[in-house]
């Protein structure tokens, strides 16, 4: 067994070597070698989960540092390195010694944040990848590394506990993926996607799987019909260039579904075409590309409304390419790339990966990156108003992660980048903190527009200001960018902690001259008096002259102290609010349960046990047969939501620790609502044929029913009971059947 491991590790650093070997780096075999073996001794004897040697991880995350990112070896070395001083005796300062400041700078950074974003110190991990963005200008290798590493991680994921993929696919979802966008890694945050959707929602996985499988041959088909005269053409023009078709990721099509609401056999852009040409030597590259174009729409009828011009204005990620929709000869629409060799590297391997590092330094291609540069001091620019909420920092920095772009232009005429949308605020902030601050309105294409005036590309956009003019809360409500997310809620918290100050001094004085003395006791028991939780709050609300003190507060202060799940229910209800139990830090005893639950082991949702020790969560309402996932509350009870809940990605990803993996019992008394939506087309009698099915056929009870028919199409939506996912699938399946029912489905 020892020798097929050493066998194994032998052969996966050849791999590697290979890889570096095929690059265009200048080759530095001497450090990578002593890199691996140093990583081989530090992790001798241990094991993953899966049970082959440790130093396997390593390996693979150096060979996508290597292979799939085309990084050197500076990158390679720390890869081999990164898990040294996390695991082993080892400190930063030993790898300083032995391999110099540059690979020791990457491990530090990536060892801080080791534990994953979001371990149990989810606020320490927060500040840990604050600190790790603040370096990103400096070396974005760290980050490069980092996510090779989640990558590989996915990849072997299917050997650790339920719960412990639940809480890592989320993770990965919620931030490597966008990250790995953002930063151009295309190939990269596409199977990020996929493999944390495979675990998220599995049985979908599957499905849209096995439907790309049977619908391969027929997409061969219409690739060959299409490629044959535009390959002809090309050659003529003298291009020397591959083509290819691209099938959409899983992931995507899935999306797609969910935002069109239609099945598989509806996405009519499943494939793509690809031309990746080499240019022409002492000729404008992008009028090569529009010749391309060119050439192709004199084949094929043209799409207007689906061209896309990559090449003028890359996206901030760095990628170009034209992009052209047009109807292909079997009568299905097909979107063809148009790009250059090195257009492709860049797409497929990350923007970043082309920054060009020598052991001095790192020398940037100043045109290339200003789009990234501008990315990463926007980042910077967020770091330094620090969030007290490390999460929500999180948050902020994740906004513009994955937006699309629009592109806005100033009055002057420069460029600039925005989300998509962004709104004349956010370009106010974009420009400027303090034209952001004081901005009154704008004109747009010489119109004038309100603060929330949605941009969209193209716009010209002049900024108005006021120096009377300040950040509100209701700012919040439609800015999109991080930056002036950020710069909002810095200014707001400033003025709230100067109006805390107020109210404290305000109070005390009131208090004073009533000779009661503003001791801890007597202040928290007013705070408490008026339904606070905290004193700030209160402080605050004094200030605003939202409380009014009695003449003789005395009374108040011999009060009987309240519980405070009473008081709770008395302050939400007088709010106007319906207070959620979950919202509860301190839960009444008597709700509490005292079943253990052992997070290594599936925790089985039994009927007996429903309402008592587990609830189903109202935001995605899962029943039993749903593949979910659950969550252990304060209260000791486990909340139960779907794999695919949105909502709950946070949970996964906050509250890591308190995941448990769930499998259904058997239900026979308890039923759960479900919602189904019907479309058809409309006819004398279909309702009442729909109807029977459900009460007559399968003794289903209805809850609601809303239907609409218009110009002889109808769809409904139909709340019903069920036991289960079987009861759902039935309904479905006899529904299907009805004379007129063009599609039937389950809704979240």
């Amino acid at each position: 067994m020892k020798e097929a491991d050493e066998d194994k590790v032998e052969k996966a650093y050849e791999a590697l070597l290979e890889s570096y070997g095929r690059s265009n780096h200048r080759k530095k075999f001497e450090i990578i070698n002593k890199a691996f073996k140093f990583a081989d001794q530090a992790h001798k004897g241990v094991k993953r989960r899966s049970g082959e040697p440790y130093i396997m991880h390593p390996l693979a995350v150096a060979m996508i540092v290597s292979d799939e990112m085309g990084l050197g070896s500076t990158s390679i070395s720390s890869a081999l390195l990164h898990d040294v001083v996390e695991d082993m005796d080892y400190t930063v300062e030993d790898i300083r010694n032995l391999f110099g400041p540059k690979i020791a700078q990457i491990v530090e950074g990536l060892t801080k944040i080791s534990g994953g974003i979001f371990a149990e110190a989810a606020s320490a991990q927060a500040e840990n990848m604050r600190k790790l963005l603040l370096t990103m200008s400096d070396d974005i290798r760290v980050i490069l590394i980092k996510i090779a590493d989640r990558l590989h991680n996915m990849r072997t994921l299917g050997s650790l506990l339920p719960a412990k993929q639940y809480k890592i696919a989320g993770e990965t979802m919620y931030l490597y993926a966008p990250l790995a966008h953002r930063l151009g890694l295309f190939t990269i945050k596409t199977e990020l996607e996929d493999l944390s959707f495979k675990y998220e929602r599995p049985e979908d996985y599957k499905q849209i799987e096995h439907k790309l499988a049977a619908t391969q041959k027929n997409r061969d088909e219409i690739y060959k019909h299409f490629a044959e005269p535009v390959e002809r053409s090309l050659h003529a023009l003298g291009y020397d260039f591959r083509m290819q078709d691209r099938v959409k990721s899983i992931y995507s099509i899935w999306n797609k579904m969910q935002a069109k609401k239609v099945g598989f056999e509806d996405i009519y852009d499943i494939f793509a075409v690809r031309i990746v040409f080499e240019p022409k030597p002492d000729i404008d590259v992008k009028k090569q590309c529009w010749e391309i174009y060119s050439a192709i729409t004199d084949i094929y009828k043209l799409r207007p409304d689906r061209i896309r011009d990559w090449i003028s204005h890359p996206k901030a990620n760095g990628y170009q390419a034209l992009h052209v929709t047009v109807m292909g000869p079997d009568g299905q629409w097909i979107e063809v790339q148009i790009r250059t060799t090195k257009m492709d590297e860049i797409a497929e391997k990350g923007f970043a990966a082309h920054w060009k590092y020598k052991e001095h330094g790192i020398d940037k291609d100043i045109q290339e990156q200003t789009e990234l540069d501008h990315w990463l001091e926007t980042i910077q620019d967020i770091l330094e108003a620090p969030s007290p909420n490390a999460m929500d920092f999180l948050d902020t920095i994740k906004l513009n992660l994955y937006s699309a772009e629009i592109f806005v232009f100033t009055p002057k005429g420069e460029i600039k980048t925005l989300p998509q949308s962004a709104t004349a605020l956010d370009f106010a902030y974009a420009i400027h903190t303090n034209m952001g601050d004081h901005c009154i309105g704008a004109k747009v294409n010489h119109k004038l527009v309100p603060l929330s005036h949605k941009l969209s590309s193209g716009d010209q956009v002049e900024i108005l200001t006021s120096r009377a003019q300040h950040p509100k809360e209701e700012w919040l409500t439609f800015v999109t960018t991080a930056k002036a997310k950020t710069k909002i809620v810095s200014y707001l918290k400033k003025q709230r902690r100067g109006k805390v100050k107020e109210g404290e001094a305000m109070l005390k004085d009131y208090l004073l001259k009533l000779d009661i003395e503003p001791s801890k006791y007597v202040l928290d028991k007013l705070t408490m008096h008026f339904g606070y939780s905290r004193k700030e709050d209160f402080f605050f609300a004094y200030a605003q002259n939202l409380i009014q003190l009695p003449e003789h507060p005395q009374k108040i202060l011999k009060e009987k102290t309240e519980n405070p799940f009473m008081r709770y229910m008395k302050q939400a209800l007088n709010m106007g609010n319906t207070p959620k139990e979950n919202d509860l830090k301190i839960v009444p005893k008597e709700e509490a349960t005292g079943k253990k639950i052992d997070k290594k082991k599936s925790f089985l949702l039994k009927e007996e046990d429903f309402q008592k020790n587990f609830v189903t969560h109202p935001c995605c309402s899962p029943i039993p047969g749903d593949d979910v996932f659950g969550y252990i509350r304060d209260d000791g009870r486990l909340e139960v939501h779907k794999l695919s809940c949105k909502p709950a990605l946070t949970l996964k990803t906050r509250h890591g620790d308190r995941i448990v993996s769930c499998a259904w019992d058997e239900y026979k008394t308890f039923s759960f609502p479900s919602t189904i939506e019907v479309k058809g087309i409309d006819r004398m009698g279909i309702l009442n044929d729909i109807t029977q099915v459900i009460t007559n056929d399968l003794s289903v009870n209805m809850r609601k029913l809303t239907i609409e028919s218009k110009d002889e199409f109808f769809e409904g939506r139909i709340e019903v009971f069920v036991h289960d996912i079987t009861d759902i699938q039935k309904l479905l399946t006899k529904i299907q059947k009805i004379k007129g029912v063009k599609s039937v489905s389950r809704i979240d």
